[in-house]
């Protein structure tokens, strides 16, 4: 039986946030920890995507936990309550600073077989780097978005040429890594095109929640919020920049004439208060917090159909971690992506796909799949055939293991080596 590892993962994301990142890296560290592993988690005080620190976290204090088998570290970084320019850069760098001596700390207590460090954010995982460079083990870089692609893309930092080379200099520093992961084909193409060499790159996918399956009942949601219309477009997820969720708005609008389509948008963040603006007085949208994590098969089962809007020029940035548990519950998925994209090339067949801000066409997608029963069901089956196929949870970590076994066996059999060269080297220099 192959030894266990042991394993430390730094990244700024884990539970108990409920969307984005976290869910990601919370399910890979327990089920690690469950295969026998020895897992440590580095991670910061739980605030995504409202943007405010989750309630029985505050105070700016460093806390320790055993959760599901993992042994986890939260940091007290600074989380600013909007998340734009200087101030998201300085809500990472808070935590990278932090993250260095917990690092340092924990290599000390007990020195990691391989470190994991998921990015975003690049400055924590240039942290990963250098710790990892200086004790001597191998660094795995898990990329589940271009941070400073989709930075410079929404506008968060404003452009300049010499801004740009910074940065994109210091994300090479950071994604120098023995193993660079990432969880699509096209973001995976994006890690060479950034001078990544090829075969120190995986894919690395998200996955579907086990729990998330079609049905036809109805969902319970439905009564609990009084949805009387018979279709429902559904967003659930993060409310930010990079989702470009603005469209839904004019779309609701649009569409407004169809009293038998009702827009539920479900989720938080930054841009919530905007779009709520945008969509004031139509009666066909209405808003609710995001829903616990144990109950998101209830709450896509709701859907007709699925809404992914994404801004021109992200698709290939971020392929958003909604898409999988939208797939698995078995309803067709209409996203806004340029058709030679990763994210076009997801949906196709499982869905529409329709220009990035194009309200137009994309109002005429969401017409077409409620009124094409057949069409709507083909393509609903197909999603759910579609996830089983590439993101079942246990396949995709079953590949990741292995995958990181063989990264700590390649590493320690270059030591050996070295260690074998350097006495033959010395044996006769001593006689």
């Amino acid at each position: 039986m192959a030894r266990p590892l042991n394993i430390l993962i730094i990244g700024h994301n884990y539970a108990p946030e409920p969307v984005g990142i976290g869910p990601c890296t919370t399910g890979m560290a327990e089920m690690l920890a469950a295969w026998g592993h020895s897992v440590r988690v580095i991670c910061g005080t739980p605030s995504y995507p409202h943007w405010t620190v989750a309630e029985g976290y505050a105070g700016y204090r460093i806390s320790s936990a055993r959760e599901n088998g993992v042994a986890i570290t939260r940091l007290p970084h600074f989380v600013p309550a909007s998340p734009q320019g200087w101030w998201r850069i300085l809500h990472h760098l808070s935590f990278a600073l932090l993250a260095f001596m917990a690092l340092i700390a924990a290599c000390l207590v007990r020195r990691p077989s391989v470190i994991i460090a998921i990015a975003p954010s690049i400055l924590s995982t240039l942290v990963a780097r250098t710790v990892a460079a200086v004790i001597g083990r191998p660094l795995w870089v898990h990329v589940q978005d271009l941070e400073v692609d989709i930075a410079l893309a929404t506008g968060h930092l404003p452009r300049t040429r010499i801004r740009a080379r910074v940065l994109r200099w210091i994300e090479r520093c950071a994604m120098n890594g023995d193993r660079v992961s990432s969880i699509s084909p096209a973001m995976c193409a994006r890690l060479a095109e950034k001078g990544i060499a090829p075969d120190r790159i995986v894919e690395f996918r998200n996955w579907a929640q086990p729990d998330v399956r079609p049905t036809d009942a109805l969902s319970p949601f439905r009564k609990e919020w009084n949805v009387q219309r018979p279709h429902v477009a559904l967003y659930s997820g993060n409310i930010a920049a990079k989702q470009g969720i603005g469209i839904v708005a004019e779309v609701a609008r649009l569409l407004a004439h169809r009293g038998d389509i009702l827009f539920v948008i479900c989720g938080n963040g930054p841009n919530r208060p905007a779009l709520m603006a945008a969509a004031a007085g139509c009666e066909s949208v209405t808003f609710f917090d995001l829903q616990p994590a144990e109950r998101l098969s209830d709450l896509l089962s709701i859907a007709t159909v699925h809404l992914l809007p994404q801004i021109a020029g992200a698709a290939d940035l971020v392929l958003p971690s909604k898409l999988p548990n939208m797939l698995a519950s078995g309803r067709p998925v209409i996203a806004t992506a340029e058709p030679w994209t990763g994210l076009a090339h997801e949906v196709e067949g499982c869905g529409l796909v329709t220009q990035p801000d194009d309200a137009a066409a994309f109002a005429a997608a969401i017409a077409r799949l409620i009124d094409d029963v057949p069409l709507r069901k083909a393509l609903g089956t197909a999603a759910c055939a579609r996830a089983a196929e590439r993101w079942s949870k246990a396949a995709i970590l079953t590949r990741f293991e292995g995958e990181l076994r063989l990264l700590v066996a390649e590493w320690e059999g270059r030591r050996l080596r070295r260690r074998n060269w350097r006495s033959a080297v010395q044996e006769p220099l001593a006689e």
